[in-house]
């Protein structure tokens, strides 16, 4: 049962926050800045109304769950910090003497409560209205880029995953009291998983069973962020399995396995829409589907920045008909010249290479033909014949028994000439100044709001992730801004 939305109760601890909590904390600053109770209608369908023990409001929740990610926190730490720490409790709405929920009720709340909600469009979609009607969003520009993020699963093996914050765990120990390297267990040498998890949990209970050292901030959030890892590795060898989890590329040589975030941001650095997909998408389809979410936020576009990867031909007919300018490179390969399925095969601009409808990535490319006779020269590119053997998209894909797989692009400069030209002007080259502030908003999504590593399995869980990260970060830019 949803309990009546109301205010902070009085309580005479609550001068407390007034006493220590400065005006210029991050905490106080957001609760001034949006008001959370939108969040309440949102969710008040997904409530019984008068059936049931009273649910913890909301509001609390989300709250917890952006705390978590502004300060990259696990459920168990970011309700744990919520007990002592006055400037979360003041955040959450809570009196300094009221009792905190319990970490479990977070996933809970996650899967039953955020599931099959549009969270992504909704979250961004507020700090865009509100970043609007304080006057920062001022043109109508956005600066496009995609950002990868590794699967749970997968940057590491389970061994080398123990092993990383095992040894986190042992740094944050030595870093207080050094002589301890002498009674910690000895360390497992091997990359034998069942004796890693022997050792892991004899380092856990050796630590635990110390409370001088195991009750230290610094020392216990490694301990809680090594045991996550124990469980999620139990638990992966039974049912935990990445299955929307694509392999993408960064270059030739580089890969990954996790999902994309496709970003429109604005020149001010306020996020205005953003689509998550799987691994092995590419940017230039994604497009579209950026523009119309900016103009639903509220942004007129009129101007699109992105790199190469956006200067396909469906995007330069969405551009003119739209009537936007796309500063956006053009390149031979993807660009000029008409390709035969050219829905299907994505240009990844980093590689240099396309990747097929099934994610695999051209191994090596050749040009055919002369230049300056009455035939188009033509790129092919060349798959892993190996890999369309058993692709599970083969059929009308490759011909059973061919010893090559190949795809060709076909080189017609002069059907780009007015985009050609726009590249040249004075009005191009300074407006494609603007797209490194793109790079620099996914560097401190990964890097300080935890983006580049999904928190849990699945497509859906990924979008939670993005929209409550990226919902995050637009408040800090938005009162980074106002200050």
């Amino acid at each position: 049962m949803l309990p009546t939305q109301g205010k902070m109760q009085f309580s005479e601890h609550a001068v407390l926050y007034d006493m220590l909590i400065p005006k210029n904390h991050l905490l106080r600053q957001i609760n001034e800045l949006i008001d959370f109770s939108f969040i309440y209608d949102e969710l008040v369908s997904k409530y019984c109304p008068d059936n049931g023990r009273t649910a913890v409001d909301p509001i609390v929740m989300f709250k917890y769950l952006l705390l978590k990610t502004i300060y990259r926190l696990s459920d168990v730490d970011v309700v744990e910090h919520s007990r002592y720490d006055l400037s979360y409790k003041f955040f959450l709405g809570l009196m300094p003497e009221d009792d905190v929920i319990d970490p479990s009720s977070l996933c809970k709340f996650r899967r039953t409560r955020l599931k099959d909600m549009n969270l992504l469009d909704m979250l961004i979609g507020k700090t865009v209205e509100l970043a609007i009607s304080k006057g920062i969003i001022k043109s109508g520009t956005i600066i496009v880029d995609s950002t990868h993020t590794s699967s749970r699963s997968n940057p590491f093996s389970p061994v080398e995953m123990l092993k990383q914050r095992s040894k986190l765990l042992r740094k944050a120990v030595y870093a207080i009291d050094e002589s301890r390297k002498e009674s910690l267990p000895l360390k497992n040498e091997d990359d034998d998983l069942s004796n890693e998890m022997e050792y892991t949990e004899h380092l856990l209970e050796h630590l635990s069973s110390d409370p001088h050292i195991s009750e230290i901030p610094a020392v216990k959030e490694k301990m809680n962020l090594l045991a996550e890892a124990v469980d999620d590795i139990k638990d992966h060898f039974t049912t935990s399995v990445d299955r929307d989890a694509r392999i993408g590329h960064k270059s030739t040589e580089s890969s990954f396995f996790g999902y994309k975030t496709h970003i429109a941001m604005s020149p001010e650095r306020v996020i205005v829409a953003a689509t998550v997909t799987t691994g092995e998408k590419g940017d230039g389809p994604e497009l579209k589907g950026l523009v119309r979410k900016s103009k639903a936020n509220g942004i007129e576009v009129d101007v699109v920045v992105g790199d190469a990867a956006y200067s396909g031909k469906e995007n330069i007919k969405l551009a003119s008909e739209e009537n936007i300018e796309l500063v956006s490179r053009l390149n031979p390969s993807i660009s000029q010249g008409f390709r035969k399925g050219e829905e299907k095969f994505d240009y990844n601009k980093d590689a240099g290479m396309f990747v097929c409808p099934a994610g695999h990535m051209a191994i090596r490319k050749a040009r055919q033909g002369k230049k300056n006779v009455q035939k188009n020269q033509v790129d092919v590119y060349f798959f892993d014949v190996e890999k369309c053997k058993a692709c599970a998209s083969r059929e009308g894909c490759y011909k059973e028994g061919a010893k090559t797989k190949s795809y060709s692009v076909s080189i017609k400069s002069d059907e780009h000439k007015s985009q050609m030209e726009f590249q040249q002007s004075d009005r191009f080259k300074s407006l494609s100044k603007e797209r490194y502030k793109i790079e620099a908003k996914n560097a401190e999504l990964k890097n300080v709001l935890g983006y580049d590593r999904a928190l849990s399995y699945g497509l859906s869980c990924m979008e939670m992730q993005g929209a409550i990260t990226m919902f995050a970060a637009n408040l800090k830019r938005i009162l980074k801004i106002m200050a």
